[in-house]
């Protein structure tokens, strides 16, 4: 259904400088770390590096971080579902990222604001044994106006799949760290 992919997003919860220099610089990155308390001076770190290498970054959860420190958006977990964003408390370009597995979720993320809702998991994953897979994705992504982003599962096997999707793009932990940016060139618009 979409000739290119063009959104890439690669979850972190650490920062290692060498891993995401070897991206692609059009690979968003999301800071997702539920299990410490957030750290100011290294969201501040790659707040920074992303801007020097003009990448887009985002934080989970944390929307008055985002917003004080200047970063391109936030991103709202599944489990957050109370959670309503005013956009006007934000820059023009402020992004609000969400996901979601099913339908009740995504009339949440839309509620809350999102532009962004990131469909998972699309593929089978360690965790689950439930997964969407392209058919149930699409009738998902028909059932919202907002732009869809696959998550879950993705690996070089089915990743060709996701072009047979509503999807603009994709987010990834385990794909982007394994293998880096080489095998990633022919879904990016030039």
């Amino acid at each position: 259904m979409h000739n290119n992919l063009i959104k890439i997003f690669y979850f972190i919860n650490k920062f290692i400088e060498d891993d995401i220099s070897k991206l692609n610089k059009n690979i968003s990155i999301i800071y997702r770390n539920y299990n410490t308390n957030i750290n100011k001076d290294l969201i501040k770190k790659i707040r920074d590096f992303c801007k020097i290498n003009k990448r887009k970054f985002y934080i989970s959860y944390h929307y008055k971080l985002a917003s004080k420190l200047n970063l391109d958006g936030i991103y709202i977990p599944a489990f957050d579902k109370s959670r309503i964003i005013n956009r006007s408390a934000f820059k023009k370009k402020f992004e609000i990222l969400g996901s979601a597995h099913n339908l009740k979720e995504i009339k949440i993320k839309e509620k809350q604001g999102c532009t962004t809702i990131f469909l998972s998991p699309i593929f089978k994953i360690n965790k689950s044994n439930y997964h969407l897979d392209v058919i149930k994705f699409n009738i998902l992504a028909n059932n919202t106006n907002r732009e869809v982003i696959a998550l879950g599962g993705i690996n070089f096997n089915n990743l060709k799949k996701i072009s047979l999707t509503k999807s603009v793009g994709f987010a990834s932990i385990s794909l982007l760290k394994k293998n880096g940016l080489n095998k990633f060139r022919p879904f990016y618009k030039s």
